[in-house]
């Protein structure tokens, strides 16, 4: 069911992307006077499809993307249609340029208007994430740890930037990966500087630090057959596990193999009243084979629901998605800078599993991920490589600059060289993807 479910939400997060990118360039087309020949949902032979005025919208065979074909757009159409004044290189440079940005143009205003209309709506966003980061859990052994971090410190600089939340400190660990980076942190009104350095984990999209925030756990559920279940109920807030706080998940766990498998007294309040109880973990094995003891319970952050009025919801999604793309620019960065791994990039199985899991959280989460996903694909396009939009519009720069076209011959180097590039990119993310998810 887990699988069905994986699929059609992947088939409808791409099915949207590929929709609203494709239209940018269509409508962009049109404005600029080009004809448009094709509209195609897919690659590869036209299954079906119809014809509206000079266009033929198709559906063929490949789903994994979509194309608009201009006339004159395609290489070697320079001597057959640059004359025809509704063909793509006839019009000026600057207008085949508007068409070339109007596909990741429009994935970001999908992005923009998608958590606008969550944020009018109804926001799930985890209670104190806009407040400066506070350390609620240290890995042991982890990078954290060895610098000194401790639980309870509030990070009052992390690489130069003064109080970053939650949400900031995802991009600041992405761009310091692999290099030492100055932390200030508060501890118990005491300031103290110290130096840390992000390590990669490749299975993981970000940098391994070694600490999660501070956040208030609520129960979510509770497995019927474990001994938590004649205690705890949905909604309770958990407070602490032998008298030790509890603000991360990975603490319990922590405290649960510590102890061996002996009861545990649970401090948890419910309806503002605070209670006590014993429980009995229970050894239970997990899917990679390993074991280890568990209250059966799923915890989750303390949420809370926003609902913005029309102007602060604009504001609040162009803050969400600026955050999104600083997180984007910092990891490619480092892997350019080969400070991070390429192996870090995820893949069709990944984004099919996370839009699976999205969609299983509820459709305020996978209205947010689909717009994380949108500005994914809108920042890929504009990189500078040839075969993408960005590359298309690196070309038409340097021709403005030049004042004259880019020789045929130098055009048909530079996409092979391009194509063959985005090919290996494509065949090695398909098998670092399938590395992660199905290898031991």
């Amino acid at each position: 069911m887990d699988f069905l479910q994986n699929v059609g939400s992947v088939l409808l997060l791409l099915g949207t992307m590929i929709l609203f990118h494709e239209l940018g360039h269509y409508w962009a087309a049109l404005l600029c006077g080009v004809r448009v020949e094709a509209f195609s949902f897919g690659f590869g032979p036209r299954l079906f499809g119809f014809r509206r005025g000079e266009t033929d919208f198709r559906f063929s065979l490949i789903p994994f993307g979509g194309y608009v074909k201009m006339a004159g757009e395609q290489m070697g159409d320079e001597t057959t249609l640059v004359d025809d004044p509704r063909s793509f290189l006839a019009k000026p440079r600057w207008q085949r340029m508007i068409i070339a940005f109007a596909g990741p143009f429009m994935n970001v205003v999908l992005s923009l208007c998608l958590l606008t209309g969550l944020f009018m709506f109804k926001y799930p966003k985890v209670e104190g994430v806009d407040l400066p980061f506070v350390v609620g859990w240290v890995l042991p052994n982890s990078v954290a740890e060895q610098a000194g971090i401790k639980e309870g410190d509030k990070i009052v600089k992390f690489d130069n930037v003064s109080n970053p939340t939650f949400k900031e400190m995802l991009p600041l660990e992405a761009g310091a990966a692999n290099r030492p980076a100055p932390v200030v942190i508060d501890r118990n009104g005491q300031q103290i500087v110290l130096t840390l350095t992000p390590k990669l984990d490749e299975k993981k999209p970000a940098p391994m630090v070694g600490w999660l925030p501070k956040h208030q756990l609520l129960v979510e559920s509770v497995k019927s057959d474990m001994d938590a279940a004649r205690v705890l109920r949905s909604k309770d807030l958990m407070l602490a596990v032998d008298g030790k706080p509890i603000y991360a998940v990975q603490r319990l766990h922590q405290i649960l193999k510590e102890g061996e498998g002996k009861p545990v007294e649970l401090t948890f309040s419910r309806n503002g009243q605070t209670m006590t109880e014993k429980i009995q973990p229970k050894l239970a094995s997990l899917e990679d084979g390993s074991k280890q003891y568990l209250l059966g319970v799923n915890l989750t952050p303390r949420y809370v629901f926003v609902q913005l009025p029309f102007q602060e919801a604009v504001v609040q999604s162009a803050r969400e998605n600026w955050n999104d793309a600083g997180l984007i620019y910092s990891s490619l960065k480092g892997i350019v800078e080969r400070r991070l791994s390429a192996k870090a990039l995820t893949g069709p199985i990944g984004i099919a599993k996370q839009a699976g899991d999205a969609s299983r959280e509820g459709v305020a989460y996978y209205i947010g991920f689909m717009s994380m996903v949108s500005m994914n694909l809108a920042i890929f396009n504009l990189l500078p490589i040839p075969i993408l939009d960005g590359g298309l519009i690196l070309t038409l720069l340097i021709e403005m600059l030049m004042r004259r076209d880019l020789s045929l011959q130098i055009k048909e180097t530079v996409f092979k060289l391009g194509f063959v590039f985005l090919m290996t990119l494509v065949a090695f993310v398909l098998y670092n993807d399938i590395s992660k998810h199905f290898a031991g």
